[in-house]
């Protein structure tokens, strides 16, 4: 039996790489994903590569938009019957990040309302259905910098320091509610758009350096959210999961 056999999925940032690699991941293993981005024919073509079939539902959807969220969450459940897992994968940083007396005020909101917030709306409209299936699991994106010191980039540093802070405080509120909350921790990630910054930016190169068994692909961040939405991890909750080939440790 695959390991997500039965399950349904609702997956943000589904269009970006590490998105993609866990919706053809979860669609391998078994579950029903409703695949969410805010830009709705990526989404579309990130089903078609993953075969996903009538096991796929493509949902526009911005994770900063209470109504939006509410609507993609409903959608979910009327196509699926329940919800088992959250994937809360959309966010990101931008050029504009810098160190706090440089950083502009607009990037500094723009990163807590994307990251920060958009999890917060996720997880508030998706547990409740999440708790009435009986359980399940939410997955939150973190990131090494929320381990670790980046310099120049903290206005993503506060997001997703709260990310982290914000899953352990629901783990502790929802286990009676039989939901476990965890969050991965990506190092430097080989996506598309990283792949393209690496030719540009000295800083990336350095930092690619420093991860003791190379950068990190999409599919290693995968393979950590199969298993946290798998029954493998049913007495683990509460963790920031590390997939950063050592960098937070050098």
């Amino acid at each position: 039996m695959a390991r997500l056999d039965g399950k349904v999925a609702f997956i943000t940032g589904a269009a970006g790489g590490i998105g993609r690699a866990i919706c053809a991941r979860y669609i391998e293993e078994g579950a029903q994903i409703a695949a969410a981005d805010i830009q709705a024919e990526a989404v579309a073509e990130c089903l078609a590569e993953a075969s996903a079939g009538e096991r796929g539902l493509a949902l526009a959807c911005d994770i900063t938009d209470p109504a939006s969220v509410r609507r993609a969450i409903a959608d979910t459940v009327a196509r699926y019957g329940r919800l088992d897992i959250l994937c809360n994968v959309a966010g990101g940083s931008s050029a504009a990040d810098a160190r706090v007396t440089e950083a502009p005020d607009e990037e500094f909101w723009r990163v807590i309302k994307l990251d920060l917030y958009g999890t917060f709306l996720c997880c508030k409209h998706a547990i409740p259905e999440i708790a009435r299936s009986g359980g399940g699991a939410i997955v939150n994106m973190a990131s090494m910098v929320a381990l670790m010191a980046l310099t120049e980039r903290d206005c993503y540093t506060a997001a997703k320091g709260g990310v982290a802070s914000m899953t352990r405080s629901m783990a502790v509120e929802y286990a009676p509610d039989n939901i476990r909350v965890n969050a991965i921790a990506p190092g430097l990630v080989l996506t598309p758009r990283v792949e393209g910054l690496l030719s540009e930016r000295d800083e990336l190169r350095r930092l690619a350096a420093q991860h003791l068994l190379g950068p990190c692909r999409p599919l290693d961040i995968a393979e950590m959210a199969v298993y946290l939405g798998s029954g493998e991890s049913r007495v683990v909750t509460g963790q920031v999961l590390s997939v950063d080939s050592g960098v937070t440790i050098y």
